[in-house]
Formats: C-alpha cells, sequence, structure tokens
C-alpha cells in the first residue's frame, strides 16, 4: 500500500486507436479507465497520473518505435503498458518484422524500466464488430490477430514482462453491440471499462511489488 501522500506514478500508454480510444472521449479510453480505477474507493492506494497517451489511431510497431519512444526521454515513464499491432495486420506487414518490431521496442522500453513495471495488452479482434468486414475476410484475418498476439505474448512471457489477454473480451461484441463505438468498429467505453477490470489487478500487482524500487525521473 502506498502512502497517501507519495507522488503518483508516471504512467505512459504506447499504442494505436485501441490505446488513444478512437470514437469515445479520452475518459473512455482504457489507460485513463484504468487510472480512474486505481484511484477509486476501495482501489489499490496506487496512484497513477497518465502523463502521456502516445497511442495514433492507425499507428504500426514501426511508427511507434519512430514517433513514440522518443518521447520518453520527455515523459520520463515509471511505469509503461504496450498495445500494438492491429494496424500491422491491416497492412499487411509479415508477422517476422513485427516480431522485429517489438523485440526493438522492448530493449528500449527495459533500459528505462524494470520488466514489473511495464505490461502488453493483447490485439482485439475487431472483425465481429459491424465494419470488421470492411476489411477483408474475417477468418483470415482472425486468424493473423491470433498469430501477431501469439508472438506479442511469448516475448512478454520470454522477458518476465506481464501480459494481458482481452480477445475474449472484444469477441463479446459479436453478441452485445453496446461494447461498440459508435463509428461500428472500435471498442466502447464499455468494452474497455471490461479490459480494465482485467488488467488493474495485473497492474496493481506489479505496483505492489517492489514500490521503493520504483525509478525516479531522470534528471
Amino acid at each position: 500500500m502506498v502512502a497517501p501522500d507519495a507522488s503518483p506514478i508516471r504512467f505512459v500508454a504506447l499504442g494505436d486507436s485501441y490505446t488513444i480510444g478512437t470514437a469515445v472521449d479520452s475518459a473512455s479510453s482504457w489507460p485513463s479507465q484504468l487510472v480512474a480505477a486505481l484511484a477509486a474507493p476501495g482501489g489499490s492506494g496506487t496512484r497513477l497520473a497518465l502523463v502521456g497517451n502516445l497511442g495514433v489511431d492507425g499507428y504500426t510497431s514501426g511508427e511507434l518505435i519512430r514517433d513514440q519512444l522518443p518521447e520518453l526521454d520527455r515523459l520520463q515513464p515509471q511505469f509503461v503498458s504496450l498495445l500494438v499491432g492491429v494496424n500491422d495486420v491491416v497492412r499487411g506487414i509479415p508477422v517476422t518484422v513485427y516480431a522485429a518490431n517489438l523485440r526493438r521496442i522492448f530493449v528500449v522500453l527495459l533500459a528505462w524500466l524494470p520488466r514489473d513495471r511495464i505490461v502488453t495488452v493483447a490485439i482485439p479482434d475487431y472483425t465481429v464488430t459491424p465494419r470488421g468486414a470492411e476489411f477483408g475476410d474475417a477468418s483470415q484475418l482472425s486468424r493473423e490477430i491470433a498469430a501477431f498476439n501469439a508472438v506479442i505474448a511469448d516475448q512478454s512471457s520470454d522477458l518476465g514482462i506481464r501480459h494481458v489477454d482481452i480477445v475474449d473480451l472484444s469477441l463479446r461484441a459479436a453478441a452485445d453491440r453496446s461494447l461498440v463505438a459508435a463509428d461500428g468498429l472500435h471498442p466502447s467505453g464499455a468494452q474497455y471499462r471490461l479490459w480494465v477490470e482485467r488488467i488493474a489487478p495485473v497492474v496493481i500487482a506489479l505496483l505492489a511489488s517492489g514500490q521503493a524500487e520504483i525509478s525516479e525521473p531522470r534528471a
């Protein structure tokens, strides 16, 4: 448990539309909901400050490397989330390239933070949404998303980084359209709330595992 007057932990979220929360208001994005959940009565007592939600709609893993990783020097994170890959799938980027890009991302993140200050999140399966069919054969795309998710899950596991699988939650949108945003493609705030119910306990456990070891921002 953290003392009430402890400084908030500087949280930076890296990713694409699923991180920035395309088609929902900023407070409904899952990083913002995570911060609110931890601060709510009955939460962990750990305070996160979202100092940067760097997610950009349409970004691939390569674009994240180019544009988001350099921002770490400015933002001085003490905790980082990573969710990227769906646009690699959409653009036909080979899974081998994605795997190589993830390795580069993890090298940079682990130079900044210990492994228990990083969490990765699976790519949701958007093929069940009303607009999912616009991007090609749903069965093929779903298989590709699963292949990309296997890569980020395996690399996270190999490095001792916690990975949270939310694919089953995204698939609920097939039967429950309230889990889809007004654009017919991205998750709604309600779906992100389900994600946070699964992500928050992982983050709480990570942050409780070594509060004294949380690195101070670099000078």
